[in-house]
This record gives C-alpha cells, structure tokens and sequence, in this order.
C-alpha cells in the first residue's frame, strides 16, 4: 500500500512551516597523502596516507605509514590499518579496528584503537595504540600545528612519542618511552591539493629500543609531497 505524505501548514509566529522528509545519509570519500618524501641520510622513501569512505558521523579508514630503503631491503610497515572511526564529539574521532606493523616477511598483527582530533588552538592530535596478537602493548602520541606564514606558505611543526608496555623485537621497539622524535616541514600549497616541502627530522631512541636499532638518535634532511582528493 503507497503511502502518502500529507502536508499540514503550521501558523508560528505569523509563518507557515511544512513538514518535510529527512535527508539521506550522503557518503564520499577522499585520499589524503600526507607524506610523501625522500629521506637524505637514510636514503629512504617514507609513505604516509589516510583514506576514508563513509559520512559525517560514520566513516571506513585506511591508515597506512611505510617506508623502503633505496639501495636494499622490502617495504617496512610502521602502520597498515582498517579502523571504523565514530564522531564522538565535534572536533574527535575514536576509531577501532585491526592492523599490520613491521616487516613484509615478519611483523606483528594487531588490535587497534585511535583517538584522532583537534585539541584546543587548533592542535592535530593523534593517541594510537595497538595490541598485537602475542598480547604486546604499545602506542604513540603524535601532535602537530600548521602555521600559517603566507596564504601559500605553511610552517608544520611535529613531535612523537613512542611507549610499549614491554619489548617487541620485530618491531624494534623497547619497553618504557622507546622514541621521541621532533620533526619541522615547509611546504608550498601550489593549490590546496598539491604541496610540496622541504624539512628536518630528528629522533631519539632510548633504553632497549636504542640498543636494537644500534642508534641512539639520527637527524635527517627530507623533501616530499603532500596531496589529496
């Protein structure tokens, strides 16, 4: 049996209103490539990249964070991660789901839960921590600002910090604070989409994790690419 919407005018206040039907859900999509760059002192290329599908409240993220030596060596995943995020407020984001770290031949599967959001004056904040399949905790707090010096030039500011509630040698991390790292980019937005930079990056490593990466801190040069659509 059809149905049929019957409109009733309502008098407020000196106007008439009309119900009318809700709206449908609208979902989209987009592909944020954060980083893409060339790392001098490593000889490395780094990959960072966050896609999403879904609408306001609800959306599906793919996380992925990766790097490969140019002169040896496979692909090394810091992150590749499948996480259903929900709006929890207007400016955060908690997203659950799973994921991979380390190694093409060897790494660690994982549990994963995220807190991703803008803290006050505009603070990108990202709480990330992961379980993984042989019962390992560890998490990392990343906080960065863009700073505005032009309508085209942005100054980004970053810093890390790396915990693990005990040592995962695949993934060449300690127990304790692990890492911290502070890390500066300059890019030019051609168009909003389109950014190159230029910028430095500093780690330091500390206790076990400084042992099995056989550093104790390393500073680097970088240029790259961000873009997205």
């Amino acid at each position: 049996m059809k149905k049929f919407l019957i409109f009733i005018p309502v008098l407020v206040f000196g106007q008439e209103f009309y119900p009318i039907e809700p709206m449908h859900t609208i979902r989209y999509w987009g592909i944020f490539v954060d980083k893409l760059e060339y790392r001098e002192k490593e000889r490395s290329l780094h990959l960072e990249t966050n896609s999403f599908y879904g609408g306001d409240y609800h959306k599906l993220w793919f996380n992925l964070e990766a790097g490969k030596g140019l002169r040896r060596g496979g692909w090394e995943f810091e992150r590749a991660d499948v996480l259903f995020g929900k709006a929890i407020s207007s400016f955060f984001d908690l997203r659950i789901g799973g994921g991979y770290a380390g190694k093409e031949d060897e790494g660690r599967a994982k549990f994963v839960v995220d807190l991703v959001g803008l803290a006050p004056y505009w603070l990108e904040t990202e709480l990330n921590l992961n379980l993984t399949h042989k019962g390992e905790l560890y998490g990392k707090l990343k906080a960065e600002y863009d700073l505005l010096l032009t309508q085209k030039l942005v100054l980004q500011p970053k810093v890390e910090i790396l915990a693990s509630a005990k040592t995962i040698e695949p993934l060449e991390i300690g127990k304790g604070i692990g890492k911290t790292g502070v890390s500066v980019r300059l890019r030019y937005e051609i168009k909003r989409e389109i950014a190159p930079y230029v910028g430095f990056s500093w780690e330091r490593n500390y206790g076990k994790t400084k042992e099995l990466k056989g550093k104790a801190e390393e500073s680097t040069f970088l240029v790259g690419l961000k873009v997205w659509f």
